[in-house]
């Protein structure tokens, strides 16, 4: 499969009308996929990737962009790369201060079968490193990231948000899995987690959907670290039950081509390749304190969190823990 990726990649704009690849998702990415407890008191649950788009105007330098397509759909969204490329940000009608916040901004509360209605908050992108090594990405999207309070001050509020899980198998055995929290995270065992079944159990964090393998109060103050407490403080508990398979686009990524190549024909692929946020910017003159400020700039995609990385934490030192510690 990974040839005829890229022999099609290669043909470029000519291959388009005479073949449109797809990939076969191993059916253990479904079978072990993580399950997300969304904590009980966040109002910002996961939303629909396309519904983005339809509530935002891209902007550079807080200025539409004249040119771009509209209307702004996934299957169009990798043209704004020529119209600002990493300059460009999905900025919201209303504004990040908006008074009173629009509803989108809280996204779609799952059923009690874990469904987000019809709507997409899930990508699953699977990595092939040959020899039987396979990663796959459940990264996951919230229209809105309510920030943490320190000392009764709020830090970190942006629009759009995008969070993952990584698992690593091995001929098709789970052997680990990382779990993205804010500008670092944690690499668990499978063996070490919590499941329900042979699904590995994510909690995300109120508001900030940072991921974690234990419920409770978690402090990032040192990235990684997760101590019980502390002065930056993430919560999670067993609230709603989010399962964002449901809900998901799913796609094989070939790091030698830069290709995603999506498991129906159906499916998007084009918005993978934007290379903008996905958000509104730092508003202009925006107070901080220490650095930080109430309202930042919305974060780039999936493709920019370490596709092809060489261990399971995107960057080194790389710890994989064969035990579940605090919280709880």
């Amino acid at each position: 499969m990974r040839g005829l990726i890229s022999y099609i990649a290669a043909l470029g704009p000519l291959a388009t009308p005479l073949i449109q690849a797809t990939a076969t998702i191993p059916s253990y990415v479904y079978d072990y996929a993580p399950l997300v407890w969304l904590h009980s008191q966040d109002a910002y649950r996961p939303g629909d990737i396309q519904a983005q788009l339809d509530h935002t105007t891209p902007q550079v330098n807080w200025t539409a962009i004249q040119g771009a397509p509209s209307p702004l759909t996934l299957n169009n969204l990798d043209q704004l790369n020529n119209l600002g490329n990493t300059s460009v940000y999905l900025t919201s009608h209303e504004g990040i201060a908006a008074d009173p916040e629009p509803a989108w901004f809280r996204g779609i509360t799952p059923d009690a079968q874990g469904r987000i209605g019809d709507a997409t908050g899930c990508a699953i992108i699977v990595v092939d490193h040959g020899k039987g090594s396979v990663d796959a990405f459940y990264f996951y999207f919230y229209p809105y990231n309510k920030g943490d309070k320190v000392l009764g001050m709020e830090f970190g509020d942006h629009i759009g948000d995008w969070e993952h899980n990584m698992i690593r198998f091995a001929n098709g055995t789970p052997e680990a899995i990382w779990f993205s929290q804010h500008a670092s995270g944690q690499a668990f065992t499978y063996n070490a987690l919590e499941k329900k079944g042979k699904r590995p159990i994510a909690y995300s964090g109120n508001g900030t959907h940072a991921n974690y393998a234990v419920k409770g109060q978690h402090d990032h103050t040192i990235p990684g670290l997760n101590l019980p407490t502390g002065f930056l403080l993430d919560y999670t508990d067993r609230g709603i039950l989010w399962d964002p398979t449901l809900n998901a686009y799913a796609y094989a990524y070939d790091p030698s081509t830069g290709v995603f190549t999506p498991s129906t024909a159906d499916v998007p692929a084009a918005w993978l390749e934007f290379n903008g946020r996905w958000g509104d910017d730092q508003p202009p003159g925006e107070p901080s304190i220490f650095g930080e400020a109430k309202y930042v700039a919305g974060p780039d995609g999936p493709k920019f969190k370490g596709l092809d990385r060489v261990l399971v934490c995107p960057s080194k030192p790389c710890v994989v823990l064969p035990f579940r510690i605090f919280a709880e």
